[in-house]
């Protein structure tokens, strides 16, 4: 499987599950893709939607991405 991460850039409205400047997973999910919102596993472990536009897209190597996603 292959994982992929943003990065958040503000939290405003979404303070108690969003940390600026740090590295979030995202899940796929096509329909909320259309509505410019991403599928991310916040601070909580679980996986919420949020506004693409708080997060910046980063394109990180597999073996990195793989390394990551098995440390959570």
């Amino acid at each position: 499987m292959s994982h992929h991460f943003v990065m958040c850039l503000k939290n405003t409205g979404y303070e108690a599950s969003l940390e600026p400047r740090k590295l979030y997973e995202v899940l796929p999910d096509a329909s909320a893709e259309k509505q410019s919102m991403l599928r991310i596993v916040d601070e909580s472990g679980d996986d919420y939607l949020y506004p693409e536009a708080l997060f910046i897209h980063m394109p990180l190597p597999e073996t990195v991405e793989q390394q990551i996603a098995s440390s959570s």
